[in-house]
């Protein structure tokens, strides 16, 4: 029997002063309703829908490749929001879970064991609780004298007798799909805020003698929403320490977890050791043997085996084995250090393959460059690629050395075994095995006495 979800993501999200979506914020790089639709397909759920509203224009391109759209036209509360999804939910059996787009730390297992729970016990809903040392703002979970959850009262209709109940709402269910919707004609919306709340299908169920279970989650924390710029930076301090405690304990080296960052889509081998400041960011890789840091960023790069990198920041650039960067290095897009290549101090390379074992040893930039193994770049020198209106290519040979302080004017080719002299503006071509000069001619003038 197939596992359902709706997602719930039509929320403005007034309280993160922000033009953007509240659930289009990102945690570690991933929108916050992304961590909920993956936590979701990895807890095997098959279909999923998103119930959108606000910003939809932005958040449908986060969705819309792997769940079915449905739009609540009006924000009328959390069962209003649910009632949006009847059409695309026509015929569904078994289990329907409801999730909030704005929990980015809820874990797949506890999706999968919330479902479980529900169908062994074959309850009408089973909802997630948790015990909170602050429990304002949240709906209270109220049992009857047999401890069996009777119904979930929101805080502003609270007695003080519930609002002193510890045990609260956490905004996850899982319902009977063909017993959900019918208990949604059911629901009003007499109460202090005037809304359709999905939490009087609890009551409902009691009152037609259905069952209803509640499954404690182990970690309150997995059950934080995101309504504050605040409560944004506290969720991204637990997924940190939830990915450096996974990596640590997979064999990566940290020498202080707290200053290192690792978004979701990160790969890395055992026997990597990561610097403090140190931030891998999209689909970045690092081989085993490599170190990384102090105070680098990389974003969608590949780091082969036995690398240094040492305060370097590289995006969409391939790394291979033995290679030494930095220390201040700036790999842009499309830069391929091949193995054992060096990019030094103040080093800057864009769009360009540095051959194996080549050296661009310091303070020099290289743009839209093919270079051989085994060169040698002098300080100082510039690859001009950009004439003000295009980029031109710059080829450099096999085991080439060039000066410091030379130009090299795109586009331009030098050959292989070729010696460029320090100073020098090349302007043409040099061919294999030459030497180019390329500077003015030094002038004394004594002083006339």
């Amino acid at each position: 029997m197939e596992t359902s979800a709706i997602i719930l993501a039509a929320g403005s999200g007034t309280r993160m002063k922000s033009a953007k979506p509240k659930v289009a914020h990102e945690l570690l790089g991933k929108p916050l309703v992304r961590w909920v639709v993956d936590a979701a397909r990895e807890a095997g759920v098959g279909t999923v829908i998103s119930v959108l509203g606000h910003g939809i224009d932005v958040v449908r391109p986060l969705v819309e490749h792997d769940t079915q759209v449905v739009v609540q036209q009006q924000r009328n509360g959390t069962a209003d929001a649910v009632n949006s999804a009847r059409e695309a939910c026509e015929g569904m059996t078994g289990s329907l879970l409801v999730l909030s787009g704005d929990c980015p730390l809820i874990r797949p297992e506890t999706i999968a064991g919330l479902a479980r729970a529900r169908e062994e016990a074959d309850a009408a809903v089973a909802v997630l609780t948790m015990e909170a040392e602050n429990p304002f703002g949240y709906g209270r979970i109220i049992r009857d004298a047999q401890g069996q959850v009777e119904c979930i009262v929101e805080q502003k209709d609270c007695t003080p007798e519930q609002a002193a109940v510890t045990e609260c709402n956490s905004g996850f269910y899982c319902f009977d799909a063909q017993y959900l919707f019918d208990a949604l004609n059911r629901v009003s919306n007499e109460n202090a805020q005037g809304e359709f709340y999905l939490t009087d299908v609890i009551g409902i169920a009691r009152a037609d003698g259905r069952s209803v279970v509640a499954l404690c989650a182990e970690d309150p924390e997995e059950c934080l929403g995101i309504n504050t710029r605040l409560q944004l930076s506290v969720a991204a301090k637990v997924m940190q320490r939830r990915m450096n405690t996974a990596f640590m304990l997979a064999g990566v080296t940290m020498l202080d977890p707290e200053t290192v960052w690792i978004g979701p889509g990160v790969t890395i081998e055992q026997d990597v050791e990561l610097l403090p400041q140190t931030m891998l960011m999209g689909k970045t890789s690092v081989a085993s043997g490599s170190v990384i840091g102090p105070n680098t960023r990389l974003t969608d790069t590949v780091v082969g085996h036995d690398c240094v990198l040492d305060e370097t920041v590289a995006v969409e650039a391939v790394i291979e084995d033995g290679c030494h960067c930095g220390p201040r290095a700036y790999l842009r897009p499309q830069t391929r250090l091949c193995e054992g290549a060096k990019a030094g101090t103040h080093v800057e390379i864009k769009k360009s393959t540095i051959g194996k074992g080549s050296k661009v040893p310091h303070l020099s930039y290289i743009g839209d460059t093919t270079m051989g193994d085994g060169v040698n770049i002098g300080a100082g020198s510039i690859t001009c690629n950009y004439d003000g209106q295009n980029k031109w290519p710059t080829v450099i040979g096999d085991n080439t050395f060039i000066g410091s302080d030379t130009m090299m004017v795109a586009p331009v080719t030098i050959g292989d075994d070729a010696l460029v002299g320090a100073g020098s503006v090349i302007t043409a071509d040099v061919p294999d095995g030459a030497l180019a000069l390329g500077r003015a001619r030094q002038i004394i003038k004594t002083q006339h006495k």
